[in-house]
């Protein structure tokens, strides 16, 4: 018995200082992932000439929130030519009514309802909705040099599209992307909607998503500024019709094609979707996870493995090592957990939560893995993807000849 208790200390000092090695190499390595200090600068250097832009904005079953949203768009200071198209997409409450309204009483920019219909085969709900908006005969007509797509649920300050157009035309930039500030009022978001921005960061470091030299391309689809002439580049929004994760595949496609990107947080731009409950959060996660993974078990079971030993073994060897008096498996898991906090703390302060709450960090990991767990399960039982009572299967669009596009 004593052999093997040193079996398992002389592991779990080797496995201790991996694991610290680990984590500082991605504090200094991995393109600052962890800092959350890409921001849109609030200055700017203004263009010559301010290029019309226009708007798409699809919206399902959006009541509670849609007119916020929309007259949040309504009081942008842009000061070239700007108009929305907001797409009803097949609403059964009064989504379709508010935007009628809205059209209706003339104030802003101009608002072109539309009508959306069912999706077609292959399609995802969204991107349907989308590109009916862009279809419009406004957005034709304006030229528009630039298309936002946001979303319904999203309210933005007055100056933002100034500083996404200013962020464009300065960077040369063929998408410039928000990742907006997610609500975090009730008990489950403030515990976990800044691990979830912070687990984006990991996938996607935001400047590594910047340099034309990498291959990171992500962004975040509530607020996406895409120039007009580089989404006709890749074929539109039919190149990538079955994407689930349509934000970060039509990152991917831009980027694949010789344009560039950026990608920040929002600051003032702002979901006003709540999550009360862990059931809302688990879903939004679970909608989409397994669709990142590519459908893989393998690496469904690696991410798994991956996501344990490197949020959850640090406080387990800390632990361990002290209640086994192994000095230096305590020593490493301590450092290892240390580190960890550093990374997370900056998350926490962008959602003005005490740092103390990096120390949950381990119990949060565990969570997310069960719901990218669940994820793969609701995709087997046929029920992936499922958003606004819709559900798109991939399998099924494969029968039907369009394989979905994922990152």
């Amino acid at each position: 018995m004593a052999t093997e208790f040193g079996a398992i200390n002389v592991f779990g000092d080797i496995f201790g200082g991996l694991l610290a090695v680990a984590w500082l190499v991605m504090l200094v390595a991995r393109s600052a992932f962890w800092r959350a200090d890409i921001r849109l600068d609030k200055g700017g250097t203004p263009p010559a000439e301010w290029p019309p832009v226009c708007a798409v904005v699809p919206a399902r079953n959006e009541e509670a929130g849609i007119e916020r949203a929309l007259n949040s768009l309504r009081r942008q200071d842009y000061a070239g030519d700007f108009e929305i198209v907001v797409v009803d997409d097949q609403s059964t409450d009064d989504t379709a009514a508010i935007i009628r309204r809205l059209a209706a009483d003339g104030a802003g920019p101009a608002l072109h309802p539309v009508s959306g219909t069912a999706p077609e085969p292959g399609w995802t709900g969204k991107l349907w909705a989308q590109n009916q908006g862009l279809a419009m005969a406004s957005c034709r007509r304006s030229r528009a040099r630039y298309l936002w797509l946001t979303d319904a649920d999203i309210v933005h300050p007055p100056d933002v599209l100034s500083r996404l157009v200013a962020k464009g035309e300065t960077g040369g930039l063929d998408l410039v992307s928000l990742m907006v500030r997610l609500r975090c009022e009730s008990f489950w978001e403030k515990r976990l909607i800044p691990a979830f921005v912070f687990f984006f960061m990991m996938l996607y470091p935001f400047r590594a998503v910047a340099d034309r030299r990498s291959r990171v391309a992500g962004a975040a689809g509530g607020s996406m500024l895409v120039r007009a002439a580089a989404l006709a580049r890749i074929g539109g929004l039919s190149s990538i019709r079955g994407a689930l994760i349509d934000d970060c595949t039509l990152a991917r496609h831009i980027k694949d094609s010789g344009g560039a990107l950026w990608l920040g947080l929002g600051d003032k731009s702002h979901s006003i979707r709540a999550y009360p409950r862990l059931a809302d959060i688990w879903d939004l996660v679970a909608r989409g996870a397994y669709t990142q993974l590519g459908y893989s078990p393998f690496l469904l079971g690696l991410t798994v493995v991956g996501m344990g030993a490197i949020f959850v073994s640090p406080p387990v060897l800390a632990i361990w090592g002290t209640v086994a008096a192994d000095s230096r498996m305590a020593v490493w898991g301590m450092i290892a957990w240390a580190l960890m906090t550093r990374a997370y703390m900056p998350s926490l302060l962008y959602y003005r939560r005490s740092w103390s709450e990096a120390l949950l960090l381990p119990a949060i990991a565990v969570l997310y893995n069960l719901m990218s767990v669940d994820s793969a399960w609701r995709h087997w039982r046929g029920r992936g993807g499922m958003w606004k009572q819709r559900s798109f299967s991939p399998l099924a669009d494969k029968a039907s000849g369009n394989s979905p596009t994922s990152d």
